[in-house]
């Protein structure tokens, strides 16, 4: 029993004297297990770099599928220009100057010097009454007043020598003084016989022809109106004379006149005259101007479109017509910003000018950009493909009732 014991006391040394030589080398084995080359740490960097690019190129095209495609539309700069403020109204010209000639002395047309229709200067001949009748009346005048000087000289000498009565003297200065005065008048009545164009203008259809008896009673031979400058009539509506009287006087105040077809350029003339007074029956104003005509273009009686300047309106905010619409809230625009989204922006438009512009009172600024065609797909927010709007040259100012009421 003792020999037993001690044997298992040896083995159990020999068993607790071994462990402490068997731990390193088991530490060591798992360190040699547990080392990792250096390449395999770059193989796994860049697989992870490789798998977290995939997914994020995957969520890239999910969320822009997600998104709408960028609409089609095209925009346009808000600009900065002079424009005026003006009224649009119909009218009529009228003739400058209107004369009818009238036969001041009675007689026998025995010429006439001009063509119907054709222009004529001031101091034209246009007909001629026979003069010998008017001739011979003054001849007859000049010879009597001839021997009256004659007899006023004895007479003076005469009575300087106290040979006659101072009465007798006074009879020989009244009859010079008569036969000069009827020499005079027969002179006037001699050159009434030559009928001359008292204005520059254009003569109408003559009514008489050479061999026809004239004289006071007989109505005109003819007319001539003038024609350069010619007159713009047109009437101001009774509800605009509050604007019209805030700037009447004003150093822009103009009137523009121009056909309907656009044959010739808008010609700009002054205000003449204003009425004082409304008209009854049509709730207007009557007004003047004053329209250079140098080519005669425009002609007496002639319809006209006609556009009244009130002032100009400085650096004011022009965009297309079409870049405004209008919703429940009132007129807006969409304003494209840096990105190419569209802003919502409300506006005040003002007057419609030429070449398709209209005048933004507040809501944009020079220098941005609206959209002009394509907002019925739009929202705000909404991503657009920009294309540059052709803006529509300017042309003859057309008239509207948006040019009134935008004032």
């Amino acid at each position: 029993m003792k020999l037993n014991t001690e044997l298992s006391d040896v083995k159990t040394l020999d068993h607790v004297g071994s462990k402490p030589s068997t731990k390193p080398q088991m530490k060591r084995a798992r360190a040699s297990n547990q080392k990792i080359p250096k390449w395999a740490y770059l193989l796994f960097i860049i697989l992870a770099a490789f798998v977290t690019y995939r997914i994020l190129q995957h969520r890239a095209g999910e969320v822009k599928a997600a998104q709408p495609a960028a609409r089609p539309a095209s925009v346009a700069h808000v600009i900065a220009k002079d424009v005026p403020l003006y009224l649009d109204e119909i009218g009529t010209c009228a003739a400058y100057e209107t004369v009818q000639v009238q036969a001041q002395v009675s007689g026998q047309i025995i010429a006439r010097d001009f063509q119907d229709g054709s222009d004529v200067k001031k101091g034209d001949p246009l007909f001629t009454i026979d003069p010998r009748p008017y001739q011979a009346t003054l001849d007859q005048a000049k010879a009597q007043a001839a021997l009256d000087q004659v007899t006023l000289k004895r007479q003076q000498d005469l009575v300087a020598r106290k040979v006659i009565s101072k009465q007798d003297y006074d009879i020989a200065v009244a009859n010079a003084q008569k036969s000069q005065a009827a020499a005079e008048a027969a002179q006037v009545n001699l050159d009434y016989c030559y009928i001359k164009s008292p204005i520059n203008g254009r003569v109408g259809l003559r009514n008489f022809d050479v061999g026809n008896l004239v004289g006071p009673s007989t109505p005109p031979l003819v007319t001539i109106q003038g024609l350069d400058p010619i007159y713009t009539d047109f009437t101001v509506a009774e509800n605009d004379l509050p604007l019209v009287r805030k700037y009447l006087g004003g150093p822009n105040v103009k009137v523009q006149t121009y056909l309907a077809d656009g044959s010739i350029a808008p010609r700009t003339g002054d205000l003449y005259f204003i009425d004082n007074a409304v008209q009854p029956g049509s709730g207007t104003v009557k007004a003047r101007g004053v329209t250079p005509n140098p080519d005669r273009a425009l002609w007496p009686s002639e319809f006209v479109l006609v556009r009244f300047i009130l002032d100009m309106l400085n650096n004011a905010a022009l965009v297309p017509s079409q870049a405004v619409q209008v919703s429940q809230s009132g007129p807006f625009v969409f304003v494209v910003k840096a990105d190419n989204t569209v802003d919502f922006r409300p506006v005040k438009p003002g007057q419609r000018q030429d070449g398709d512009l209209t005048v933004i009172d507040s809501g944009v600024k020079p220098g941005e950009t609206v959209v002009v065609t394509g907002q019925l797909a739009l929202s705000p927010g909404a991503r657009i493909a920009p294309q540059p709007y052709a803006t529509q040259p300017p042309g003859n100012p057309q008239p509207s009732a948006a040019s009134k009421s935008a004032m």
